[in-house]
């Protein structure tokens, strides 16, 4: 299941001519029912499996707070990447930009559905570009939407690790798209994707494991720290997996952060992971929703956020440790836009730099089934209960053999007494014979 919500700015209008601070109004949730399947598998002889992964959305009216028809106003995203990426260069190339703007009647913001936000709409950036970009690096893309072309097998080719090699590898991505390594960053740690893709993870995790997920819109692999031990559905224990609190922080805070800014500095402020090389360089930036573990400086730019919570913010996943398997997840992430004043264009010389929020959502498993965590907890259960029982069993047989061989110790001790006193009463009859006389004959 996924839960949207969106920051629909109802004060446009002030907010590019008056200069006043956006405010927005969080709208949502509108949830959406999940089909997971891997397709087209195929098991390779060097121990891993290839599929493509298809995600089926369908939208639940009944669990929104909305319809996929409500109206939102939002940034015009195509058109700020633009602008933003023309920043540096060439001032005639901005002015033509800007006449280009003024012809095709775009505008900074744009007033579309929830669905088309979601799941596509025609944009005249993109149409043009269609036409006047060279092929090499036109958009795979048509249309822009959020979450565009997501619904549905994707064209993405992942290769697991199935573990039968290597136990400790099970669940881990060997190849994404043939890929063993993204090409974006300065160090192979940065560029490496062995990782879950979040649906199971290797078996015997321990509570100073740390797993990693990696989705290509994170464009990196996440790692998550153990935070607590949980409880699930049938009594299941599981352990509680989030990222670490530093993992979004900026390069002063973390060095170990410098390899995802090859372009920098600057890089992204503390709280915010730069995928602008995975979103084909528009300026976007991922946080936590309501910018969790970011400066409260950027939440307070724009009016009408309320302040995080880590209960409803939070990412995590609860994992099985046993088993490696996924039981309750939450990744919650919110989508921003990097916006660059521009003063040559016109359309956006009013617009200031700034971090504007976009649309933020959860999207996860709220607990397994009943049967399958049934089986989970026999498969977990049932080694200790056979221990126990196999103990018991051989207690009884030791202590069943101990009293036979005490029996037939007792029982031996006795023979060998009625064997000791058998020659004491043959002696006593010689002595008595001897008494008699010769041939036990009486003696007169």
């Amino acid at each position: 299941m996924i839960k949207v919500y969106i920051y629909n700015v109802t004060n446009a209008d002030e907010f590019l001519n008056n200069g006043t601070k956006p405010i927005v109004d969080e709208l949502g949730p509108y949830v959406y029912v999940q089909k997971w399947e891997k397709k087209n598998l195929t098991f390779n002889s060097n121990g891993t499996v290839t599929f493509l992964p298809e995600k089926i959305y369908h939208f639940d009216e009944s669990l929104s707070a909305g319809s996929e028809d409500d109206v939102v106003v939002v940034p015009n995203i195509p058109m700020l990447s633009a602008t933003s990426q023309s920043k540096h260069a060439a001032r005639f190339l901005r002015l033509a930009m800007a006449s280009i703007m003024d012809i095709l009647k775009i505008k900074p913001f744009v007033e579309v559905s929830v669905g088309q936000l979601l799941w596509g709409y025609e944009d005249p950036l993109l149409k043009l570009a269609k036409d006047v970009v060279p092929k090499e690096q036109k958009l795979p893309y048509e249309e822009f939407g959020l979450m565009y072309n997501k619904n549905a097998t994707t064209r993405d080719t992942i290769t697991l690790f199935t573990g039968a090699d290597d136990i400790t590898m099970h669940g881990l991505i060997d190849t994404f798209n043939g890929m063993h390594k993204l090409p974006h960053y300065t160090e192979e740690r940065c560029n490496d994707i062995t990782a879950s893709d979040g649906s199971i993870f290797p078996p015997h995790l321990t509570k100073n494991s740390t797993i990693h997920i990696f989705d290509k819109d994170l464009c990196r692999k996440l790692p998550l720290v153990f935070e607590k031990e949980v409880i699930g559905s049938n009594d299941v224990p599981a352990y509680r997996y989030t990222p670490p609190k530093n993992v979004f922080a900026s390069v002063e805070e973390n060095p170990d952060n410098m390899c995802f800014c090859p372009q920098g500095p600057p890089c992204a402020p503390s709280g915010f992971f730069n995928v602008s090389l995975c979103q084909y360089d528009s300026p976007i930036l991922l946080s936590f929703p309501h910018f969790y573990l970011a400066n409260d400086s950027y939440r307070t730019a724009v009016e009408g956020i309320s302040p995080p919570d880590e209960e409803k913010h939070k990412f995590f996943i609860d994992v099985q440790p046993l088993m490696g398997t996924s039981m309750r997840a939450k990744a919650r992430i919110q989508i921003n836009l990097a916006v660059s004043q521009v003063v040559d264009i016109k359309q956006v010389a009013t617009f200031p730099d700034i971090i504007f929020p976009i649309m933020w959502f959860e999207e996860g498993l709220d607990g397994l089934p009943e049967e399958m965590t049934g089986l989970m907890k026999l498969g977990i259960s049932v080694p200790p209960v056979a221990h126990a029982a196999l103990s018991g069993i051989l207690l009884a047989v030791g202590a069943i053999l101990l009293i036979v061989a005490i029996w037939r110790l007792v029982r031996g001790a006795n023979r060998l007494s009625s064997l000791q006193l058998a020659p004491g009463h043959v002696g006593q009859s010689t002595n008595k014979n001897k008494d008699n006389g010769l041939g036990g004959m009486p003696k007169y």
